[in-house]
C-alpha cells in the first residue's frame, strides 16, 4: 500500500485535498483526522504538518509527500522533488530599510532575520556572502524596528505588509516555490504504484489547463481552423451529414478559449461549443 504525506493545514492543505479528490482519492471527512486508508486505491494518507513532511519522507517512513518547494529546501532533508503541482504559489525574497542595501552582493556582515534559515544560509553561501542568519516564528517584519537583524528575508506576494513596515524588496528573487510531490532522494522512481499516482495528478494538472472545444466549419475553411485549434496531436475531424461540412473536435488551452472561439466564428465555424474536461491520461 502506497503511503503518502499531504498537509494537515494552512494554505497548501485545502488545494492538496481538492486535487487528490479530483485524482480519485478518498479524503478525510474531518480536519481531526491524520490517517485515513483508502482501500480501493491501496493508498494511505497521513495528514502532517507541512513544514515536517520533508523529513518523513527522507525517513522512508512514508512514499511520497505534497509539501511547499520552500519547505522542501528548507529542511535540509533527503529528499527531492518529482513534479510541481501549480498551486500556493509565493516568491521569497529579501526586504531592509531604503538605502541599506542594493542586492544580496551588499549583505557581508550583516544579519538577516527569516522563518527559513535553511534557505537563506544555502543563497548567501552560494553567493560567497559572509552574513549571520537569526531563525524567527512568524512575521519577521518587526525585526529590524527592534534591532535583531538588518535584512529580512520572507515570502513576498504582493510586497503591501513590507511597505506598510518602511520596508522594500532588495535584488532578485531567493527562490520560486509552489506545492510539489516529493520523494526520499534515490528511491525507485518506476515502482508502479507511484507512477499511477503521478500519472492521475498530472491528469489533473492538464484537465485544469485545458478544455474540449467542439464546431462544424466548412471544407474549404478546414485548414484555417486546424490552424487555430491543433489540439496536442491532432484534432479529431469527422464528416456531417451536410456535404461540405465537417465537425472538429480539439483540446485547447482554457486561457485561450474565448480568443479562440472568436477566431473560428470569423472564419464561418459555427456550433463552437467548449467543455470542461475532468480527468485525462496523455
Amino acid at each position: 500500500m502506497l503511503r503518502i504525506a499531504v498537509p494537515n493545514k494552512g494554505s497548501l492543505s485545502g488545494p492538496a485535498a481538492e486535487m487528490l479528490h479530483e485524482a480519485g482519492y478518498q479524503q478525510r471527512r474531518e480536519s481531526k483526522e491524520l490517517r485515513i486508508v483508502d482501500p480501493h486505491n491501496e493508498v494511505e494518507f497521513f495528514y502532517l504538518r507541512p513544514r515536517d513532511i520533508a523529513i518523513y519522507v527522507s525517513s522512508g517512513r512514508l512514499d511520497i509527500g505534497i509539501t511547499g518547494r520552500d519547505l522542501l529546501i528548507d529542511s535540509g532533508a533527503n529528499a527531492e522533488e518529482i513534479l510541481p503541482l501549480g498551486f500556493a504559489r509565493s516568491t521569497f525574497r529579501y526586504a531592509t530599510k531604503p538605502g541599506t542595501a542594493k542586492g544580496v552582493e551588499d549583505l557581508d556582515g550583516m544579519t538577516v532575520a527569516t522563518s527559513y534559515e535553511g534557505i537563506v544560509a544555502k543563497h548567501l553561501a552560494d553567493h560567497g556572502i559572509d552574513a549571520s542568519v537569526v531563525h524567527l516564528d512568524g512575521a519577521v517584519e518587526t525585526a529590524i524596528e527592534l534591532g535583531v537583524a538588518e535584512v529580512i528575508a520572507d515570502v513576498v506576494e504582493t510586497g503591501t505588509s513590507l511597505r506598510n513596515a518602511g520596508l522594500e524588496v532588495i535584488g532578485e528573487p531567493i527562490m520560486k516555490s509552489e506545492a510539489v510531490v516529493i520523494r526520499r532522494t534515490g528511491a525507485d522512481g518506476e515502482e508502479p504504484k507511484v507512477q499511477q499516482f503521478l500519472r492521475r495528478l498530472q491528469g489533473v494538472l492538464v484537465a485544469r489547463t485545458y478544455v474540449m472545444m467542439d464546431y462544424d466549419c466548412r471544407v474549404e475553411q478546414l485548414e484555417k481552423a486546424v490552424a487555430l485549434t491543433p489540439g496536442l496531436e491532432s484534432p479529431t475531424v469527422s464528416p456531417l451529414h451536410n456535404e461540405g461540412w465537417v465537425a472538429v473536435r480539439a483540446m485547447v488551452p482554457a486561457k485561450e478559449a474565448q480568443r479562440i472561439m472568436d477566431d473560428l466564428y470569423d472564419i464561418g465555424a459555427r456550433a463552437i461549443l467548449t467543455t470542461a474536461i475532468h480527468a485525462c491520461r496523455l
